[in-house]
């Protein structure tokens, strides 16, 4: 795999601070709602869901906030729709950047998100202005302390991945989508327990960010992104180095 953006990691080391400060909670609902509402609401048959409670849980939503999404999604709570959109655009410096939102008001969304770019020295695009640098995959991270590299190695790779990383304290599986289930299921099956399993988008390439004040412009973009209430996902091919990232303060 080529490309690994420094958003990504990033943001897996924000999700718990984010959710110990309650903006990650409503995200999580929703994806169970929808998740539930497109699959039925029983985890077992319905893998969507199941990922969907396995993020929540991790980030430390209330068994109650996941019982009443389910009850929303499956139609036997009070009544909340809400439709998938996709935005693309440019962040500082040229750095490309896709949004993936759920909105039961698609008008105020695209004018927060558009507001957003441009605020911080970007421009939100036209669907596929970035879209081609990302590929769509389905990642699945394990515990470097509780699986044996030479096992969990050989089982995926049969099991239908495509690429196997080994990063930092943890081991990344990669998957086409159309994959993804198959993997997890199969790992699973064979006793290797996932810290996380998401589908998610990868650069391609990374653009590498050395100039402070544009650093700072692309992560108050992100941070702004994030933080939306409408927003569940940003992707991001940025790439800056640790001894700038360590002179910016947002």
């Amino acid at each position: 795999m080529s490309g690994h953006s420094k958003w990504s990691t990033i943001k897996h080391k924000k999700a718990k601070v984010d959710a110990q400060r309650g903006v990650a909670f409503q995200k999580y609902s929703r994806e169970i709602i929808v998740a539930a509402k497109m699959g039925g609401p029983d985890p077992a048959g319905n893998f969507r869901l199941r990922t969907a409670i396995e993020k929540a849980k991790a980030a430390g939503l209330p068994n109650d906030n996941i019982k009443r999404a389910i009850e929303k999604g499956s139609g036997s709570g009070s009544a909340e729709s809400y439709e998938e959109l996709t935005y693309e655009g440019y962040g500082a410096g040229g750095v490309a950047v896709i949004v993936e939102a759920m909105t039961d008001n698609r008008n105020r969304t695209a004018g927060d998100i558009r507001s957003f770019f441009t605020k911080f020295n970007g421009n939100l695009g036209e669907t596929g202005c970035v879209g081609w640098m990302f590929k769509p995959a389905g990642v699945v991270t394990f515990d470097k302390d509780e699986v044996d590299y030479e096992k969990l190695f050989n089982e995926a790779i049969n099991a239908g991945a495509d690429d196997f990383l080994d990063e930092d304290e943890e081991y990344k599986v990669i998957t086409a989508p159309e994959n993804f289930q198959i993997v997890v299921e199969s790992l699973e099956k064979l006793g290797f327990k996932h810290k996380t399993a998401e589908l998610t988008r990868l650069p391609q390439n990374t653009l590498e960010i050395t100039d402070e004040k544009t650093a700072k412009m692309i992560l108050l973009l992100m941070d702004k992104l994030e933080e939306h209430d409408d927003v569940q996902n940003v992707y991001s091919n940025f790439d800056i180095p640790d001894e700038v990232m360590e002179k910016v303060q947002i």
